[in-house]
């Protein structure tokens, strides 16, 4: 109890604040755990008898060989061709020993270019084959790469077309296919377009596949991967060769024209020349002919490089205007017909030479009495002055 004339005060208390700042717990993440692969996944899942491997006495463990795998650079990359061997088929594809760190694998689909339907794995590569395998992958998870014999061969194959296309061969491929703007054949294992103007004597129908054909290149172009040829181009230089003028062959009116017929020959189309069919005068060619007639010409003029003939009929005329009266008589005789026209021209031929040799004679003696007149000094000192004089007057 305080005393009187004195007031109880109560004892205040400060709070102390520390300055020191506290740190925090911290918690470590454990470190991830390496990913394992395919095979230690297995192994960690095998139930089985395990074998106890003991390389005690040994100058090289099990361990060494794997740290001494795992340290070697392998510099496998993507579209690195490397030599392999098939070691063994699976059933989407075989087995590749290419010396890399896990064996490569080959899909059916890229055993190879030119694959029949119903093809497996064994009939396109053989076990224990040694040959080259173009990388097409990255390593997957287990350090395995799909590899490709398809596009080395591809590859190859496109060369080998670039090199026809130059050398502007004919050559045969197999139709393998139909569309509505032609066929599919294939050259080199590569399919190649022919479009239907193209195919000689035959339509694109299902009945020529199979068919083995020739061909000539139209377009080359790998950059697009286009290739286009054609069999009319190939028969018509293959037919071209045998061909001459003055031969006699057969065909069949296709197309009438006013200025003409054109008649298809082996593929070929020739023009018939509405002034080619008669001496006499056609005022309707539709009377003379009609599209299908078969009919037989004379070649009288060909262009090889671009696979055009010009025909003739009224060389095949026994008397003038036979065509326009009784064509059939005309084709029935025409191989005589045509032996008669070859000796009348041989003998025309033969006439024009003599005459151009008489020509040169006569001017050559001409010429020496000239040189003999201007040796004794009569005349002119210039023998052509007179013929310079006339040709200036009239060009005056």
């Amino acid at each position: 109890v305080p005393a009187a004339g004195y007031a109880f005060v109560r004892p205040s208390t400060t709070r102390l604040h520390s300055t020191v700042v506290e740190a925090e717990p911290t918690t470590e993440k454990p470190a991830a755990a390496p990913q394992m692969t395919r095979f230690d996944r297995l192994k960690a899942q095998y139930k089985g008898p395990r074998v106890v491997v003991n390389d005690s006495g040994l100058d090289f463990s099990y361990a060494d060989f794997d740290d001494a795998v795992q340290k070697t650079d392998y510099a496998f990359n993507r579209n690195d061709v490397v030599k392999g061997i098939v070691v063994q088929h699976d059933v989407s594809g075989a087995i590749v020993d290419i010396g890399a760190k896990a064996s490569a694998f080959l899909p059916t689909l890229e055993a190879a270019l030119i694959q029949e339907q119903g093809d497996d794995i064994s009939n396109l590569v053989d076990v224990g084959a040694e040959m080259e395998f173009q990388i097409i992958s990255e390593e997957d998870e287990n350090g395995q790469l799909l590899v490709s014999v398809k596009r080395i061969q591809y590859k190859a194959a496109w060369e080998r077309v670039v090199a026809r296309q130059a050398d502007d061969e004919v050559f045969e491929a197999e139709i393998i296919a139909v569309n509505r703007g032609g066929a599919i054949c294939s050259v080199e294992g590569l399919r190649a377009f022919l479009p239907g103007s193209h195919l000689a004597g035959m339509m694109p129908t299902e009945e020529i596949i199979g068919n083995k054909i020739p061909l000539k290149f139209l377009e080359v172009n790998q950059e697009d991967n286009k290739l286009v040829v054609s069999n009319r181009r190939a028969v018509v230089e293959q037919q071209m060769a045998d061909l001459s003028r003055g031969d006699i062959i057969n065909g069949m009116v296709k197309a009438l024209k006013p200025y003409g017929a054109f008649v298809e020959v082996g593929g070929m189309s020739g023009l018939l020349h509405i002034s080619q069919i008669s001496y006499d005068r056609i005022d309707d060619l539709e009377k003379v002919f009609q599209p299908g007639d078969q009919v037989k010409c004379m070649i009288i003029d060909h262009d090889k490089v671009n696979g055009r003939i010009a025909l003739s009929t009224k060389t095949l005329e026994p008397e003038p205007g036979d065509m326009l009266k009784d064509p059939e008589m005309v084709f029935d005789k025409a191989e005589e017909t045509a032996a008669r026209y070859h000796e009348r021209m041989e003998a025309e031929r033969k006439a024009r030479e003599e005459a151009a040799r008489d020509i040169v004679l006569g001017l050559g003696d001409s010429l020496d009495d000239l040189a003999d007149d201007g040796a004794n000094g009569e005349g002119s000192s210039d023998p052509l002055s007179d013929v310079s004089d006339s040709l200036d007057s009239l060009l005056s």
